[in-house]
């Protein structure tokens, strides 16, 4: 009897002890779930992931004085066959794995993530970047730059840098800093030196603006500039993207304008891109694209895309149309 009173009072004191710092622990999973029915620009008629499928654990601990420890871990996958993004090429946590300290100085990472300039950019597209059909960034941005030309187990990836260091600082007066950088040099072949990334951010009250530079591990060079306006229930933006490789031959420059309106739970898009490839033989490249959300929730979103890409290159070119739904959690 007395062993069992010492028992509960023993275990009291250790969950008494216990949940204060587990109280100070947020731990949360999220993510996108994404699938439609399109046909490709290559007229191949599909079920599949018109946008990104994600899955995100996160979580902060309270450390005190104002200072937090974070982590995120992210993978992104097709959801029509379960299997991870581009099975075979991408590592499990492709999306994001990172840990790290945020305070008063901002929010310092350590891992894989997007690089400074991505992880920006997307406030300048209607479609952030993110729909394989209608987004003029998806096909003309950084077009020559990817992060990094063999982390995705020999294969190019855009987007995100491994073995990384990531920088967001405060908001001051409404600029923010991004900076990316990666201590390693790539041993694959033709790399040299190493990737680093820079974005100067604005956003208050009407006005959105974005300057960055990036420079990937094999000396491929990109400089992004880009703008918002954005007045009642509408926006318009802008990018200029020029990207080009190390031995300085190939070069491409893209302009890229949209729009959305919302009207109700509907929010109308359009976008317009124009590239021109220079070097290793000359093109000039017209993206033209319209969609349409619909929120069922703030959760739920049913959308219809619509892409056109009229290339110099005949083979090039086509359309692409399709509908789909997504669930946010």
């Amino acid at each position: 009897m007395r062993l069992s009173i010492c028992l509960s009072l023993g275990c009291a004191t250790l969950l008494s002890t216990a949940l204060p710092a587990s109280a100070q622990s947020q731990v949360s999973i999220s993510g996108l779930l994404d699938a439609g029915v399109f046909r490709s620009f290559d007229k191949t008629s599909e079920l599949g992931t018109i946008q990104r499928s994600n899955l995100a654990i996160a979580g902060t601990e309270d450390l005190g004085g104002g200072l937090k420890a974070t982590f995120r871990l992210s993978t992104r996958f097709d959801l029509d066959t379960g299997l991870t993004e581009d099975f075979g090429k991408k590592p499990f946590w492709h999306d994001e794995s990172t840990v790290g300290l945020q305070g008063g100085f901002g929010h310092v990472r350590i891992g894989r993530a997007l690089s400074a300039m991505w992880s920006q950019d997307w406030q300048f597209d209607p479609w952030a970047n993110f729909n394989r059909i209608s987004s003029p960034a998806w096909y003309q941005w950084h077009y020559l730059t990817p992060t990094d030309r063999a982390s995705n187990n020999g294969f190019a990836e855009y987007g995100r840098m491994a073995n990384g260091i990531f920088y967001d600082s405060p908001t001051v007066a409404g600029f923010t800093l991004h900076l990316s950088g990666s201590p390693e040099r790539t041993e694959a072949t033709g790399h040299q030196g190493r990737g680093y990334s820079a974005s100067l951010n604005y956003d208050q009250g009407a006005l959105a603006g974005m300057l960055a530079f990036e420079r990937n591990g094999s000396g491929d060079k990109d400089t992004f500039v880009a703008g918002k306006y954005r007045f009642g229930a509408a926006a318009v933006m802008a990018a200029y993207d020029y990207s080009r490789t190390a031995d300085g031959v190939s070069k491409a420059r893209a302009a890229t304008l949209g729009a959305t309106y919302q009207v109700g739970a509907t929010t109308f898009k359009a976008g317009y891109g124009r590239q021109r490839l220079s070097g290793s033989g000359d093109q000039t490249n017209h993206f033209y694209s319209l969609g349409a959300d619909y929120a069922l929730s703030k959760r739920t979103t049913l959308y219809a895309s619509l892409g056109r890409k009229s290339y110099e290159r005949g083979a090039d070119s086509g359309t692409a149309f399709g509908v789909g739904v997504s669930h946010a959690f």
